[in-house]
């Protein structure tokens, strides 16, 4: 069983996105067969294989063996992954086009936080495939007790990623043509923090 399973094509998401189907993927964290299930949900067999196929179909649920019961040989499922991560551009954008050019906008915010999750899920499956994914991550909190510190700090924070960028180069600059390595994306996200 993976860590975790990222789904990106709306038939998978549909698929997974029903209430009972949850409930039965959450019965799948170990071996089962759909007589068991049956027995668990009070249904049918048939109909948990119904919903436990389209699951499979999904690639969410695997079979993992099959066992002789009675006359008919049946199939023992489990979950693929522990967990489910769900494409961000399944879910859809709301308000129409994002305001790219408005730095301090929320939804340039949230435009870059779906394509940050969409990239790190892709880069999910190369670790579960063994691949070594460097990565880092940091994360900290500021006080700014007011509109002219906000500015300074918004000011430092633009001068800091500049200075980075010049020093490590771009893809494509001069010091990085024909030159081996790889490129990394540096995001620095800045918002009010919510009391909890």
């Amino acid at each position: 069983m993976k860590d975790f399973h990222y789904i990106e094509t709306a038939e998978s998401a549909t698929a997974l996105l029903k209430p009972f189907r949850l409930e039965l993927l959450k019965r799948l964290d170990e071996p089962r067969t759909c007589v068991e299930l049956a027995e668990v949900f009070g249904q049918t067999p048939q109909k948990i294989y119904y919903h436990v196929k389209a699951l499979e179909k999904a690639g969410v649920v695997e079979k993992v063996s099959e066992r002789r019961a009675r006359a008919i040989m049946e199939g023992v499922y489990q979950a693929s992954a522990r967990s489910y991560w769900l494409a961000p551009q399944l879910v859809g954008a709301v308000g129409g086009q994002r305001a790219a050019q408005d730095q301090t906008s929320l939804r340039v915010l949230l435009s870059l936080a779906e394509e940050m999750q969409a990239e790190i899920g892709k880069l999910g499956r190369d670790s579960e495939a063994g691949r070594d994914v460097p990565s880092l991550s940091l994360s900290g909190e500021v006080y700014l007790p007011d509109a002219s510190r906000r500015a300074e700090f918004m000011r430092e924070v633009q001068e800091l990623m500049q200075a980075l960028a010049r020093q490590y180069g771009l893809p494509g600059d001069a010091q990085t043509d024909g030159a081996t390595g790889e490129s990394f994306r540096i995001v620095l996200a800045c918002y009010p923090k919510q009391e909890r």
